[in-house]
């Protein structure tokens, strides 16, 4: 479960997907199954969560990694290419965004 804490001193990735309502299960289905049978198992992975809009049209992945370099090997795998491709092929866009927690309340 990712804990949110200034002290944290690794790569926090949030990532949003636009999509439409029709595909967003699916996509989330996708997402979930991605972190289960992959993403988790990496190197460096802390911890993950994905939240959808209720109007489901966005959805939303907090993830925390050891550091940069760790997040960055696991997308370079030929496993998450394919996997993005059907991601991307879900959404009508999606942008991950590496971020360092400066505070919390």
């Amino acid at each position: 479960m990712p804990k949110i804490d200034e002290s944290f001193t690794g790569q926090t990735v949030i990532t949003t997907f636009e999509t439409m309502p029709g595909t967003a299960l699916e996509l989330m289905d996708e997402l979930k199954d991605a972190y289960e049978n992959f993403i988790r198992h990496q190197p460096g992975f802390i911890a993950a969560g994905l939240h959808m809009n209720d109007a489901q049209t966005r959805i939303a992945n907090y993830s925390q990694w050891r550091d940069r370099k760790d997040f960055q090997a696991m997308l370079r795998t030929a496993e998450m290419r394919e996997r993005n491709k059907r991601i991307a092929a879900l959404c009508t866009r999606f942008e991950p965004v590496m971020y360092e927690v400066f505070a919390t309340y």
